[in-house]
């Protein structure tokens, strides 16, 4: 096993019998979060159209992670990013379906804002100073905040899926939790007692030994091992959705995705930020955060042709770098080759998406945990003055707790609310506590004096 000092190098490049596993294991970590975004997505465009987006969604990440880890000119951070299908973009993109959007107008729409958020990841060295360490900890503690409830969720056997994919009547089951929890012992057991790769991997670990307990207790959705057996070896998705720019549903979507790019640049670099913290106990370089940036909107607008998805940076994998203690982007760049196997050959998807809710839900726990304590790192290099603690207790609160009043969002579109005070194309810079809590840092950090200037 390498020394502390090459588990920090982004360029260390592990044996493949350590880099396998824990590439697979970013991709489990994220693969139910991928995967849930386009069934909510096909469900409101039609059912039909669930596994071809699923597929394309599985392939469009392993093309936007490759970008991210191994670079194309100025594009990619060249750390160990995963990129997947973005939760941020549900709600517009359901919301225009349901109103008559078509699929075309959605890619559209996709590539417009990809190519955008290209445009502010260029300008992003230019805007750091208003991004430091402690606005950075905000937002990377407020996406592990905002992430632990579906952790909880999926441990009580069902987390994001669409209700048709739950176990019926056994959400909160005390079966659900005694197995999250199992898979929350087990990965601590191996993570305390294990050598070399046995450490590194025990969330993959934990993942496979509660998938096989779950099996003979019937834990395994019955719709999910149909779909194992109905699951082609291999096979293309059939891209055949268009662009569609020039319709007034168009012409709107392509307003609210561009908002929605700065939302996701916000996260991005949070994400970036917790990644080089956790794993390397360092600030990411400008170049790292501009590539970053520009390739999460490049990957976007790349996937939009092909009819994926936009795709941002996986939260879920800064707490796996966090835990392991892994830099290497070349372990993820196996991942994303594994993501891309996974697309091509829909009966391994299959196998993978039909592992249990609560056994991603233990995993999830431990991940999500160690993204708050990553914020908490960068917020310490700041100094816990009073200055500081009150920025963040202040930009948690306004942020947590507007993202926890989901009302707000039900006010704006029926309510008279936004015709007085919050317009409706505003709704997703407030339901959303990652942006309301950086911009809110970064506001009272470039205002609040510091107390050895306030004397």
């Amino acid at each position: 096993m390498a020394d502390a000092n090459q588990l920090k190098d982004p360029n260390y490049t592990p044996p493949l019998g350590e880099a396998i596993p824990l590439g697979i294991q970013h991709v489990l970590a994220m693969f139910a979060g991928n995967i849930t975004v386009p069934l909510i997505v096909a469900l409101a465009a039609g059912p039909q159209y669930i596994t071809v987006l699923v597929q394309i969604a599985l392939l469009a990440a392993g093309v936007a992670t490759l970008i991210q880890t191994v670079g194309i000119g100025p594009f990619g951070s060249r750390l160990p990013i995963v990129q997947g299908t973005s939760f941020a973009y549900i709600g517009i993109l359901t919301g225009a379906l349901k109103g008559g959007a078509t699929l075309a107008a959605v890619f559209g729409a996709s590539l417009v804002g990809g190519l955008f958020q290209v445009v502010l990841g260029y300008f992003i060295p230019q805007i750091r100073k208003w991004i430091p360490a402690l606005v950075s900890g905000v937002v990377v503690m407020t996406i592990g905040f905002t992430l632990l409830p579906v952790g909880i969720k999926y441990s009580a056997g069902c987390g994001a899926y669409p209700a048709p994919f739950c176990k019926a009547g056994g959400f909160g089951d005390i079966s659900h939790w005694l197995l999250a929890l199992f898979v929350i012992l087990i990965t601590l057991l191996i993570r305390r007692y294990g050598k070399g790769i046995w450490s590194t991997a025990s969330i993959f670990l934990g993942l496979v030994v509660g998938y096989v307990v779950a099996i003979p207790f019937d834990m395994i959705n019955s719709k999910k091992v149909d779909a194992i057996s109905n699951a082609s070896w291999f096979g293309l998705p059939e891209t055949h959705f268009g662009l569609e720019f020039t319709t007034p549903a168009a012409i709107g979507l392509i307003g609210l995705m561009c908002i929605m790019a700065f939302i996701t640049t916000i996260e991005t670099v949070g994400d970036i930020s917790g990644v080089t913290m956790g794993g390397a106990d360092r600030e990411p370089t400008d170049k790292e955060l501009k590539g970053g940036v520009m390739a999460d909107g490049l990957g976007s607008a790349i996937v939009a042709l092909f009819g994926g998805l936009p795709n941002t940076s996986y939260s879920q994998n800064v707490g796996l770098v966090s835990f392991t203690k892994m830099m290497s982007r070349h372990v993820v760049t196996i991942g994303a080759f594994f993501l891309i196997l996974c697309g091509l050959m829909p009966k391994l998807a299959a196998v993978i998406a039909a592992m249990p809710e609560p056994v991603l839900g233990g995993a999830a726990i431990v991940m999500f945990g160690m993204i708050v304590a990553a914020g908490m790192k960068l917020v310490g290099q700041s100094g816990y003055t009073t200055r500081n603690m009150l920025i963040v207790a202040i930009s948690l609160g306004l942020g947590l707790g507007l993202w926890q009043v989901n009302q707000l969002a039900t006010m704006a579109k029926f309510g008279p609310l936004p015709v007085e005070f919050l317009p409706a194309w505003s709704v997703p810079l407030f339901v959303s506590g990652i942006v309301v809590s950086g911009l809110c840092a970064a506001i009272m950090n470039a205002v609040m004096p510091h107390e050895e200037d306030a004397a």
